[in-house]
Protein backbone atom coordinates (compact mmCIF):
# COMPACT_ATOMS: atom_id res chain seq x y z
CA UNK A 1 0.00 0.00 0.00
CA UNK A 2 1.24 3.68 -0.76
CA UNK A 3 2.02 5.85 1.64
CA UNK A 4 0.72 9.38 2.66
CA UNK A 5 4.54 10.38 2.37
CA UNK A 6 4.47 8.58 -1.16
CA UNK A 7 1.33 9.97 -2.35
CA UNK A 8 2.12 13.76 -1.49
CA UNK A 9 5.92 13.39 -3.38
CA UNK A 10 4.15 12.39 -6.16
CA UNK A 11 2.11 14.94 -6.48
CA UNK A 12 4.72 17.45 -5.90
CA UNK A 13 6.71 15.56 -8.95
CA UNK A 14 3.87 16.21 -10.83
CA UNK A 15 2.75 19.61 -9.84
CA UNK A 16 -1.08 18.35 -8.91
CA UNK A 17 -3.16 19.78 -6.27
CA UNK A 18 -5.05 17.55 -3.96
CA UNK A 19 -7.93 18.39 -6.37
CA UNK A 20 -6.07 16.91 -9.23
CA UNK A 21 -5.52 14.26 -8.49
CA UNK A 22 -8.90 13.42 -6.57
CA UNK A 23 -10.34 13.74 -10.55
CA UNK A 24 -8.38 12.02 -12.11
CA UNK A 25 -7.95 8.91 -9.14
CA UNK A 26 -12.02 9.28 -9.72
CA UNK A 27 -12.20 9.39 -5.64
CA UNK A 28 -13.40 11.95 -3.30
CA UNK A 29 -11.23 14.85 -1.78
CA UNK A 30 -12.00 13.68 1.59
CA UNK A 31 -10.90 10.65 0.91
CA UNK A 32 -7.50 11.99 -0.69
CA UNK A 33 -7.71 14.03 2.57
CA UNK A 34 -7.46 11.21 4.36
CA UNK A 35 -4.85 9.28 2.75
CA UNK A 36 -2.74 12.01 2.92
CA UNK A 37 -3.11 12.46 6.33
CA UNK A 38 -0.16 12.64 8.40
CA UNK A 39 -1.95 10.50 11.40
CA UNK A 40 -2.42 7.16 9.04
CA UNK A 41 -6.04 7.73 8.78
CA UNK A 42 -7.65 4.73 7.18
CA UNK A 43 -9.04 4.90 3.44
CA UNK A 44 -10.84 2.11 1.65
CA UNK A 45 -8.40 -0.30 -0.25
CA UNK A 46 -10.10 0.58 -3.57
CA UNK A 47 -9.56 4.27 -2.97
CA UNK A 48 -5.38 3.60 -2.19
CA UNK A 49 -5.61 1.60 -5.48
CA UNK A 50 -7.19 4.38 -7.46
CA UNK A 51 -4.71 6.99 -6.18
CA UNK A 52 -2.01 4.44 -7.18
CA UNK A 53 -3.38 3.69 -10.81
CA UNK A 54 -3.53 7.15 -11.83
CA UNK A 55 -0.25 8.44 -10.41
CA UNK A 56 1.31 4.96 -12.02
CA UNK A 57 -0.36 6.67 -15.31
CA UNK A 58 1.06 9.82 -15.11
CA UNK A 59 4.69 8.45 -14.60
CA UNK A 60 5.28 8.11 -11.21
CA UNK A 61 6.92 4.81 -9.92
CA UNK A 62 7.02 3.62 -5.94
CA UNK A 63 10.09 2.82 -4.32
CA UNK A 64 9.56 0.06 -1.70
CA UNK A 65 12.82 -1.59 -1.03
CA UNK A 66 12.82 -2.10 3.02
CA UNK A 67 14.83 1.49 4.37
CA UNK A 68 14.38 3.19 1.14
CA UNK A 69 10.63 4.51 0.25
CA UNK A 70 9.95 7.12 -2.01
CA UNK A 71 8.77 8.03 -5.44
CA UNK A 72 10.02 8.73 -9.15
CA UNK A 73 9.05 10.19 -11.84
CA UNK A 74 10.16 8.12 -15.46
CA UNK A 75 8.15 9.69 -18.47
CA UNK A 76 8.88 7.36 -20.60
CA UNK A 77 5.79 5.28 -18.89
CA UNK A 78 3.28 7.91 -18.85
CA UNK A 79 0.05 7.65 -20.68
CA UNK A 80 -1.70 10.83 -18.78
CA UNK A 81 -0.05 13.77 -20.24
Amino acid sequence: MITSHQTRAARALLGWTQEMLADKARVSLTALKRLESVNDLRVFETTADNVRRALEDAGIAFIDSGSHIGVMLDVSRRTNR
